[in-house]
């Protein structure tokens, strides 16, 4: 168990380097100057001048150098700092993180909720109204885009019925629309993942046995074939971490909320290189804890995969 552990954070820490050095070699391959946008464009401003803010920032030594650089001072813990308005990059994620932070909590939890709800009263009810209703539901979660679901649901909950507001970060009612906007897509994958398994193993032979056994249906089903079941829902779960962290990227947008996916495509477009690296690297670290996280808890809700570890 333990060498498992360990060869999981090993290719986890792969993983996280690996992105690291990817957007740094993709970043500089975009169109643009940075130092030109600090400057506004550069028109008006000598070459002097441009010059010399190019050496300050350390822009004008090689590619491999500045890599090193870079590399080294992310290894203590130094981030840098904006090419924007020179503040830490540090401080900028701790600032825009926490409003991110509840959008992905809420989301997460939405998806878990719907998508469990939904999935096992599905595939009880096989064939019923309920079940079209969720397959419905799931299939609408997993097609329609986060920015037309986000923008439909402003037209009617903010525009139409003025219910909830369309845009901010403060109050729990500016994080509503954007939780259901990003959680009905995982909610979707998870509906259909966990009626196919709960499809599967209540026809397995224990859960037959359980039934001669004299067990109540409830216990039969929830008790022993949902734990069955929730294997590949908790792998999808764990994946979709990940899916609600990129997804805040338009919704943050398309809401005008405050966070990091927000933050992200502000310095994607000011190219400002520094904030782009150190945002990846931080949302790599969680997406990598959040899967070690699945792995163990595999072992906790079947223990036959502890065993075969």
């Amino acid at each position: 168990m333990a060498g498992q552990i360990t060869q999981r954070l090993f290719t986890s820490l792969l993983v996280v380097l690996g992105s690291v050095v990817l957007v740094f070699f993709i970043l500089y391959l975009l169109p643009g100057d940075p130092v030109l946008q600090m400057l506004g464009g550069g028109e008006g401003v000598s070459p002097e001048v441009v010059a010399n803010l190019r050496h300050q920032l350390g822009l004008d030594r090689p590619l491999m150098s500045q890599f090193g650089s870079y590399f080294g001072s992310m290894l203590q813990g130094d981030f840098g700092v904006s090419l924007v308005n020179g503040e830490s990059v540090a401080a900028k994620i701790a600032g825009q993180f926490p409003a991110t932070f509840y959008l992905t909590l809420a989301s997460f939890l939405i998806t878990i909720g719907v998508g469990l709800i939904l999935g096992v009263l599905s595939a009880v009810y096989r064939n019923t109204a309920l079940d079209v209703f969720a397959r419905v539901i799931s299939l609408a979660g997993i097609s329609m885009p986060t920015f037309w679901s986000g923008i439909l649901l402003i037209l009617i909950f903010s525009v139409r019925l003025r219910w909830l507001p369309s845009m901010g970060s403060e109050g729990w009612a500016t994080l509503v629309l954007p939780a259901f906007t990003l959680g009905m897509v995982g909610s979707g994958f998870i509906v259909r993942m966990v009626r196919n398994s709960m499809l599967e193993v209540i026809h397995q032979p224990f859960i037959v046995t359980l039934r001669a056994k004299g067990l109540s249906e409830r216990a039969v089903l929830y008790r022993h074939a949902l734990r069955n079941a929730l294997i590949p829902a908790i792998t999808v779960a764990g994946m979709q971490v990940g899916e609600l962290l990129a997804g805040a990227v338009v919704v943050e947008t398309v809401f005008s909320r405050q966070g990091i996916g927000r933050l992200l495509v502000e310095a994607i477009t000011a190219k400002d290189m520094p904030v782009v690296q150190g945002v990846v690297f931080f949302t790599a670290i969680i997406y990598v804890g959040v899967n070690l996280l699945v792995d163990l808890l595999y072992t906790v809700i079947d223990p036959r995969v502890r065993h075969a570890r």
